[in-house]
């Protein structure tokens, strides 16, 4: 039992949790950064600046706008950042003493939802016209990319028998793992909200979408959220490639590797698309989202 507690709090705060999955997200956002100014022709900034980032705003006094509850102001993000740090710690990624057992991903799956919650909330809670039109945007595209999103982890969990996520990352790669990675890359574009899915928070439009009246500490916990959630959805898509591995090292190299790439071609799709409007969104994902979804469950129950 002592045991189970350490492996926890290792998982939650060490690895894969609030301390690796912050540098790692940090470290994804800079190639992200890094890239898309590389191809636009300037320098980009250094590796060190989202970290700063964040950092500069924990240091700002925090302005809460008339009328809205301060404990509803701040608790919305804690209540967030709490829940991606125990969703992060059920990832099986190398070498971590994360938490598993039976049903693991269907917890995972209320947890992740769990930010969205808070950031709709949020942009209601705010007051402001900005704040409610992403707060709407993002509640109608959750309906839209969760589509692929579950359709591809509960075709995975059937192929397998089991909901458990150390048995989807110990799986050997497969025609169904490959289809079901296609599947959370398209779902991951409109969760981490790159073109062409920026919607919720299209600054030319809505000002920061739902963010817009967040500042100082609270908006760098919402900052810092995202930042983990980063590490967890692309870790998610790398540890279905780490498989059939059995060294720690070359595991830890693969999902480095299967990161780097998602996270590179997110940036291309972004680079290279326009914002959509919402509805057309949502076509996209019921249209090809329900493609790709179809092609993952024939997958998983006939190959």
């Amino acid at each position: 039992m002592a045991n189970w507690w350490i492996n926890s709090i290792l998982a939650i705060f060490i690895w894969p949790g609030l301390l690796f999955g912050a540098l790692f997200g940090w470290f994804l956002l800079w190639i992200s950064r890094k890239f898309v100014a590389r191809l636009q022709g300037r320098q980009g900034p250094p590796f060190y600046q989202p970290f700063f980032d964040f950092w500069k705003l924990v240091g700002k006094k925090t302005l809460i706008p008339r009328g809205v509850n301060p404990v509803v102001f701040y608790a919305l993000p804690v209540i967030g950042l709490v829940s991606i740090l125990f969703a992060l710690a059920l990832i099986p990624v190398p070498g971590s003493s994360s938490i598993s057992f039976e049903g693991d991903l269907v917890l995972l799956i209320y947890l992740i939802e769990m930010p969205v919650l808070m950031d709709v909330i949020a942009g209601y809670i705010s007051r402001s016209v900005y704040a409610q039109v992403g707060a709407t945007r993002e509640a109608i595209l959750t309906i839209a990319y969760n589509l692929p999103f579950l359709g591809a982890l509960i075709a995975l969990a059937f192929k397998l028998q089991s909901f458990k996520l150390a048995s989807l990352a110990a799986a050997p790669i497969s025609a169904a793992t490959i289809l079901a990675a296609v599947a959370l890359f398209i779902a991951l574009l409109a969760q981490l909200k790159v073109n062409p899915f920026s919607i919720p928070n299209a600054e030319q439009e809505i000002v920061a979408g739902i963010h817009t009246e967040y500042n100082g500490l609270p908006l760098a916990l919402f900052e810092l959220t995202h930042a983990l959630e980063t590490s967890l959805l692309v870790g998610l898509i790398s540890v279905l490639f780490t498989g059939p591995y059995t060294s720690l090292w070359m595991k830890l190299l693969i999902f480095t590797i299967v990161a780097v790439i998602v996270i590179l071609l997110t940036n291309v799709v972004s680079a290279g698309t326009a914002r959509l409007k919402v509805q057309h969104a949502f076509k996209f994902y019921w249209t090809w989202g329900i493609a790709a979804t179809v092609l993952v469950v024939a997958a998983a129950l006939i190959l």
